[in-house]
């Protein structure tokens, strides 16, 4: 993919939905980077690709897949379908982050991740957020973009000079914390209990 999306801490969007959307483009360009690095850079490419994933999929969890339930017809199925989609991906992520990108099969697995991500991106993009966006105020989906925002600023897609080392970033550890994480910056930005 060639198109660049601007990094999230930068984002403009003020719509949770167009928010979401512009983050899958990233996501893609970030799946691209990834398979395209040379090996002593894939790690790090890897790291930003995790980081954005923990924060886009939490920040549905806790924002979207809620306000779907609640506000049209049938949003719990789809809300249900999705997660499915969900829990499959980060399996997925959860293997290849332990396994490491040097590990044999690390292309493959990579593969059939991104595979799993675009689909569950797809379904989003048609069946939850079209009906979200037909069910929901301007000022609710601005609302959640404040959350999204809060928790993607701890995500940085692009390496930023000084924090070449995954340590020194504000976001590290494995998939399943950086996700506690994110869920606690977009509670707390949200005024929820963390």
């Amino acid at each position: 993919m060639t198109a660049q999306h601007t990094a999230p801490e930068k984002m403009a969007e003020t719509d949770v939905i167009d928010l979401l959307q512009a983050q899958h483009g990233m996501i893609r360009d970030l799946f691209d980077e990834v398979e395209q690095a040379p090996a002593d850079r894939r790690g790090e490419a890897f790291t930003r690709l995790v980081r954005l994933l923990a924060v886009h999929e939490t920040a549905e969890e806790e924002l979207v897949h809620p306000y779907a339930r609640g506000k049209f017809e049938g949003g719990d199925g789809i809300v249900d379908d999705r997660l499915a989609e969900e829990r499959e991906a980060k399996e997925l992520l959860m293997e290849l982050d332990q396994a490491g990108p040097d590990a044999p099969g690390f292309a493959e697995k990579l593969l059939l991740l991104r595979g799993a991500v675009e689909a569950h991106a797809r379904a989003e993009e048609r069946y939850e957020f079209a009906k979200l966006r037909a069910h929901t105020s301007e000022a609710e989906r601005r609302g959640m973009a404040a959350g999204v925002k809060a928790a993607e600023a701890m995500a940085p897609t692009h390496p930023h000079p000084g924090v070449e080392s995954a340590t020194k970033n504000v976001l590290v550890g494995t998939p399943a914390a950086m996700m506690d994480r994110a869920r606690d910056v977009i509670r707390q930005a949200m005024g929820k209990r963390p």
